[in-house]
């Protein structure tokens, strides 16, 4: 083990001088912002993509770009040079802008929303208080596609948020043209008379993999939100009423074994601007029919598996909610907390796996003096088990869910135009004898005038009314150096042992605390070898809080880079030096189970791709210090892009663990564990056909296949070992199978207006028979549990303001 990290480290040194760039690490200096003025029109303006309204040829243009990846500092050159232009009347900003390029050159994949792909982009990066905290980034591809996201220091890019903006691209014989209408419905800003906005303007030069920014965005920095230029001239604007109704209608037919179902839906989301800086979005009568589908495991460990939100309503313009990592949308509609107590002869006929929705809201938005306030409520129905007697057959039915009312409300006040201090709330209120739950939080983000030097922390406190009353807290505070090719972070946390935060958010322990570090270093410009060049190491040091057991002590190094074909690369180290011990296997209060040392390494290799051919690899090991323990696997994604329009990839991910320790059952005079071995393989399709930029067929497959197969079993002793145990007959093999495809086709057949026809068949097949055929479970799987649904879904944006026209 400690040649292993004596290597590591002469590695990490080694690659520090190999990186062949400029040791200098000095405080960076704040230049001067660029300006624009936008230009006041009364003039009907068409999008179209040709700029031949008369006032673009007056606008003043934003010019000389600035490289900030890879070549950070950089001029564009002038045979590629780009040229931007806005103006704005009382409906909202207009954008011009040309870029120069050859046609050769031009990459234009037709892509689904907010995907990327292999194009040419420019982008609108917007901040309507110009307070360098939050960015709302608005970008177009060379085929037409829109992206739109929202960005913050804390989260990064969100594009789960969609807004309704309009835009078109030309092709023309110097490059390509970008027309867009941003609505001021579109973007949050103050009430003041004079406007004075952040600004950067984005293009990324796809078959160079290069980016450029119009306000120099100097890498040396780690914030480059408070980076943007500044966008002057918006005056006396006198903004429409932002009222919007999304009706929608929706049908399924859903076919089983069990027969064929056809449901019809209808519903509405609105969205109302209180005033220019607040909106409120409600959803009544929710549909989430045809949200993707959850990426299910076969989960041996004693957590639950946390599962990505599908449902819009709760992943747009969330990004107040998530302050502090308290809000966890799942628990809204998820299992039903309440149990059933069955009498003599009883059992469970029917047992609901969701709660549904009965209605939710959401109010969010800032202050001209940079407090933002976001609540947040949701209401879901009480929800019933069926039960009956088996010898009577007389059927009773049980709440195992009441009436329940889930909350958020924050307030996050920004300073200074880089930091903040936050309150967050979340309660959940359910009806009658159930608990309900409340969490609050401080938390702070201090970052020096230079954004140098950064100070966070928090502090949170749990109350459950429940049969026992629980009261628990977790604090945390973290220090970082912000800037320049070294940074380093480090900090400490204390989780009390009755803190809980799972009725609204997600956490799995508690009853500790840790110390964590991090060294990062990074080349700021490209080298005669690599583009870009990422050295990081981390570690952490954690004690469960009644014993003082080190519960984790790892250290983790990495090395990531790009070389000058534009290939991604890395390798990296995974280092647990002592053992140490898990208090959450044995599923038993105060007792715990050892973990023994062990070493792991991983590499990974992703080819570019601008070529149409790329592939992505990535192989893995672990080795434990027990018995003949380990792990291996690897990831494999072959893809092809046969044209702008057709494009195919496929995944496997086989992993195998060999010789695990598990927890398997917890008898009435002991805790068993398994020895086993876990054999895991996932197939995937993804492609996507795009008839234009506003119409796709999308396909998403996925077969994945884990068994478990028992070698022999153990008790857990005292002192967190094992012992032989050979009395325990019990059949603990695990053989499960989910399959899933959804084929989609997609229509924007007007902003923020859409048409998605879907087919879906899915499975999911569990059993404790043993067949290591992947083919046989595949059949099986379809063979028993296939449905089959097929659904349509139009919902229509309507806009007051050309409403009230229509009427």
């Amino acid at each position: 083990m400690k040649l292993k990290l004596s290597i590591l480290l002469s590695f990490i040194c080694s690659s520090l001088v190999f990186s062949q760039d400029n040791p200098t690490n000095t405080t960076p200096a704040n230049p001067e912002k660029k300006t624009l003025t936008a230009l006041k029109i009364d003039q009907n303006v068409t999008i179209d993509g040709k700029l031949d309204e008369p006032f673009w040829n007056t606008a003043e243009k934003a010019t000389d770009f600035i490289m900030f990846q890879p070549d950070n500092g950089k001029p564009e050159l002038p045979e590629e040079k780009t040229i931007v232009r806005i103006a704005y009347d009382n409906e909202g900003i207009y954008v011009g802008a040309e870029m120069y390029q050859a046609k050769e050159n031009l990459l234009k994949e037709i892509t689904q929303r907010d995907n990327f792909g292999t194009s040419d982009h420019f982008g609108v990066f917007l901040n309507g208080y110009n307070d360098g905290q939050q960015d709302f980034r608005l970008i177009v591809s060379a085929a037409g596609t829109q992206m739109d996201c929202i960005a913050t220091q804390e989260t990064g890019e969100d594009y789960s948020w969609d807004a309704v903006w309009h835009s078109e691209v030309k092709q023309t014989d110097f490059g390509w043209i970008v027309e867009m209408k941003i609505p001021y419905a579109a973007i949050r800003f103050s009430s003041k008379d004079k406007q004075v906005w952040g600004l950067n303007l984005f293009r990324e030069v796809r078959y160079k993999k290069q980016k450029y920014a119009w306000n120099k965005i100097d890498t040396n920095i780690g914030n480059i939100l408070q980076q943007a230029g500044i966008l002057n001239g918006i005056e006396n604007i006198k903004p429409p009423i932002r009222l919007f109704f999304i009706p929608y209608a929706s049908g399924y037919v859903n076919h089983n074994d069990e027969g064929t179902e056809t449901t019809f839906k209808g519903g509405m989301d609105i969205k109302y601007g209180i005033n220019d800086s607040f909106t409120l979005d409600a959803i009544l009568v929710p549909d989430f029919g045809q949200t993707t589908f959850d990426n299910k495991i076969l989960n041996l460990g004693p957590f639950e598996q946390q599962l990505n939100e599908n449902r819009g309503f709760f992943t747009e313009g969330t990004d107040l909610f998530n302050k502090g990592s308290l809000f966890y949308s799942r628990r809204i509609g998820s299992e039903p907390s309440g149990d059933v107590t069955l009498g003599e002869n009883e059992e469970v006929e029917k047992m609901p796996t969701t709660i549904d929705l009965l209605n939710a809201l959401k109010i969010s938005g800032r202050t001209s003096k940079g407090l933002g306030i976001g609540v947040l409520n949701a209401v879901t129905k009480e929800t019933k088990a069926t039960v009956v007697n088996t010898e009577t057959g007389d059927r009773r039915s049980v709440v195992v869910e009441p009436l329940a009312n889930y909350n958020v409300l924050v307030f996050d006040q920004r300073f200074r135009k880089n930091s903040s201090i936050s309150f967050v709330n979340t309660n959940v209120m359910r009806d009658g004898s159930f608990k309900d739950a409340n969490v609050s939080a401080v938390l702070f983000d201090l970052n020096t005038k230079a954004n140098t030097y950064k100070l966070s922390g928090n502090f949170k406190y749990n109350h459950i009314n429940d049969i026992e009353d629980k009261n628990g807290f977790n604090t945390n505070i973290y220090f970082a150096k912000t800037f320049g090719k070294y940074r380093f972070n480090g900090g400490a946390n204390y989780v009390s042992k009755d803190y809980d935060i799972n009725d609204l958010g997600i956490n799995f322990t508690n009853n500790y605390h840790n110390t964590f570090a991090n060294f990062s270093y990074r080349i700021l410009n490209p080298t005669k070898l690599f583009n870009s060049f990422y050295l990081n190491a981390n570690t952490s040091l954690e004690w469960q809080n009644d014993t003082g057991l080190v519960q984790n002590a790892w250290f983790s190094g990495s090395m990531n880079a790009s070389n000058k074909r534009n290939d991604d690369f890395g390798i990296g180290i995974d280092l647990n030096p002592i053992i140490t011990y898990d208090f959450y296997q044995p599923r038993t209060t105060g007792r715990y189970v050892y973990r023994p040392k062990s070493v792991g390494s991983y590499i990974y290799y992703s080819s570019n791709y601008n070529n149409p051919f790329a592939i992505d690899f990535n192989p893995y090991f672990y080795v434990y210090e027990q018995d003949k323990r380990n792990s291996y696997g690897f990831n494999l994604s072959p893809r092809y892009r046969f044209s702008d329009k057709f494009f195919l990839t496929y995944g496997l991910n086989i992993a195998r663990d060999n010789d695990d320790k598990g927890y398997v059952d917890n008898t009435e005079t002991d805790i068993i564990f398994a020895n086993r071995n876990v054999t895991t393989i996932e197939n995937s399709v993804g492609g996507k056909y795009g008839i234009n930029s506003r119409m796709t067929f999308n396909l998403k497959v996925r077969y994945y296949w884990s068994y478990s197969e028992i070698k022999n079993y153990l008790t857990l002793l005292e002192n967190g070992y094992y012992e032989p145990n050979t009395e325990y007959k019990e059949n603990n093999n695990d053989n499960f199978k989910s399959w899933n495809y959804d084929l989609s086709y997609v229509w924007w057949f007007a902003p923020g207006s859409q048409v998605s026809v879907l087919y879906r068949n899915n499975a999911t097949h569990y059993e404790q028979r043993l067949n290591k055929n992947i083919i046989d479970n595949l059949a099986h799987t379809l063979q028993n549990d296939l449905n089959h649904t097929f659904s349509v879904s139009v919902k229509y944006f309507i806009d007051y303001n050309k409403a009230k026209n229509w009427l």
